[in-house]
């Protein structure tokens, strides 16, 4: 997946499907808004590390499965010492220290990303009534203020 397709996808999981920008966003004040929009844009950022490391997770498993059917082949070759090593070196050690890749998955999620996510909600929700996108939100307005007419809603 390119990178263009992961923010598309990103953006599309993020949508909560509403549409209406008639809505009254909350009196804010540019630092708020500034800081709401750094926010939303972090935690964008942190998703997609997110889905990286996943991706990671994956491809290392695959590697791992790589690794143990050529275990196999070098038994069946007759290199016992180097099928041994594999089995008994290789295949079960971490990543990272004695971790597994999971066990990184897991510890990002748990120890940063919810802990971040919960706290961008909670900031929108003080600031903005949780209203999410708030920059994009009155950027859309105002293009749509200053037209002449509603052209853009016949595509």
């Amino acid at each position: 997946m390119s990178d263009d397709d992961f923010e598309a996808s990103e953006r599309d999981a993020a949508d909560d499907g509403s549409t209406d920008t008639d809505s009254t966003d909350p009196d804010l004040t540019d630092a708020e808004r500034d800081a709401l929009h750094e926010m939303q844009v972090g935690i964008e950022h942190v998703r997609r590390g997110y889905g990286r490391l996943l991706d990671c997770h994956h491809q290392v498993g695959r590697g791992m499965d790589r690794f143990d059917a050529a275990r196999e082949k070098l038994r069946e070759a007759g290199h016992d010492d180097l099928a041994d090593e594999l089995r008994d070196r290789h295949l079960p050690a971490g990543a990272v220290g004695d971790r597994w890749t999971y066990e990184l998955v897991e510890a990002f999620e748990r120890d940063f990303l919810s802990p971040i996510a919960e706290f961008e909600a909670s900031a929108r929700e003080r600031l903005a009534d949780g209203e999410k996108h708030v920059t994009e939100r009155e950027c859309q307005r105002e293009w749509r203020d200053r037209t002449d007419g509603e052209a853009w809603r016949e595509d």
